[in-house]
């Protein structure tokens, strides 16, 4: 089994998706109005209406409620990218500050209240974990 997404349902699909581009640099892949998504090496972002999940009925994921989970994206300088971002956050959570596990992180919330961690590990854990013994 492969790690493959995380969907935030929201009411305004282009206005997160703009924010999220602002934030990773990258051009959303939008395959219809009601759905957009950034994908990575490792995973990927979807964003989508709330029309995409209504057939769960009353377990259907409501727009602008999270308060439980945290979009985390691992970058080279969270300082250098902070700088670039700071003037167009409306919701700082936390600067750029060095975690007592090591990583440097800064925390702020997208247009709908959703946390975004952009972190960094220190030097000597980002390298890519050897590859197992045989």
């Amino acid at each position: 089994m492969n790690f493959s997404s995380v969907r935030i349902i929201t009411d305004d699909v282009d206005r997160l998706a703009a924010f999220y581009e602002l934030v990773t640099g990258a051009v959303a892949t939008r395959p219809a109005p009601v759905f957009a998504e950034f994908r990575t090496e490792v995973g990927t972002l979807a964003i989508a209406s709330p029309a995409t999940v209504a057939m769960l009925g009353a377990r259907a994921p409501q727009a602008g409620s999270n308060r439980a989970l945290i979009v985390e994206f691992q970058v080279d300088d969270v300082d250098s990218e902070f700088a670039r971002l700071r003037g167009r956050l409306d919701d700082i959570v936390l600067e750029p500050t060095t975690m007592p596990w090591g990583n440097r992180s800064t925390i702020f919330g997208d247009p709908d209240g959703n946390l975004v961690n952009l972190f960094s590990r220190p030097a000597e854990r980002a390298a890519p974990l050897a590859p197992p013994c045989s």
